[in-house]
């Protein structure tokens, strides 16, 4: 515990005496950066001066020093606007600490700038999809829980939750659009198939439910349920 002490006061130390020396010449780079918010490119643009911030931000988060770290991490995104990994810590530290508001730009940031699939996209592609239905925006979130059933096709699991959500708020289109992605990526997934019909029958869409129903039947034949659930449709539609 000692020596964890001494680690951490020799790190503010550190930070404290180099700090003010650089600020002021950092400040004068930053300054003709400006805002988060612009795209730019060499010569504008000091990878080294952002890794510098990106650095003493990490020291700040591992001491919990939430704000001060912020503060690093902002200063390194404007002078290296692609530094994708300043962004996506930076809006870690937002969704930890809550404020979700601040989150979601830099996640759909971080989301654009990621050409090749990783744990690290498949976890912001999730992440703002819920931020954004929690939101009530599903015009938006579909985009992106369409694009995580993509990236993690195995997770039948959030499926589930995004399609019970939008289902459940009214917005059954949504929720069938979830469903029938579902199917795509994992097309012996029976439920989902059970599910489909469900929604498809509350909607009114009977014969539409019908087909999901015997899809379903047919994935997974012994199923006494789904035969059941087969005959009483067809029974309905001939009444």
């Amino acid at each position: 515990m000692k020596v964890f002490t001494y680690i951490c006061i020799a790190q503010l130390i550190v930070l404290g005496e180099t700090s003010h020396a650089q600020d002021g010449a950092n400040s004068n780079v930053l300054d003709r950066f400006g805002g988060l918010g612009i795209e730019r490119s060499a010569p504008t643009i000091n990878r080294e001066l952002a890794q510098k911030m990106f650095r003493r931000g990490n020291t700040y988060n591992n001491l919990q020093r939430y704000e001060e770290a912020i503060e690093e991490y902002r200063k390194a995104i404007s002078a290296d606007p692609n530094f994708s990994e300043a962004i996506r810590t930076l809006a870690n530290i937002y969704y930890f600490l809550e404020r979700f508001e601040e989150a979601k730009p830099l996640l759909a940031r971080f989301i654009e700038s990621q050409a090749s699939t990783s744990a690290s996209l498949i976890a912001a592609v999730s992440t703002l999809g819920e931020l954004e239905r929690q939101s009530g925006n599903f015009e938006v979130s579909i985009g992106y829980d369409l694009q995580a059933i993509k990236l993690d096709p195995q997770n039948d699991s959030q499926i589930h939750i995004m399609a019970n959500t939008y289902n459940n708020s009214g917005d059954a289109e949504k929720a069938i659009q979830i469903y029938l992605a579902g199917i795509e990526v994992l097309p012996t997934n029976a439920f989902f198939d059970r599910n489909l019909g469900r929604i498809l029958e509350q909607q009114g869409q009977v014969e539409k439910a019908l087909v999901a129903y015997e899809a379903a039947l047919e994935k997974e034949p012994e199923s006494e349920f789904y035969k059941t659930l087969v005959d009483d449709t067809r029974q309905r539609l001939q009444r």
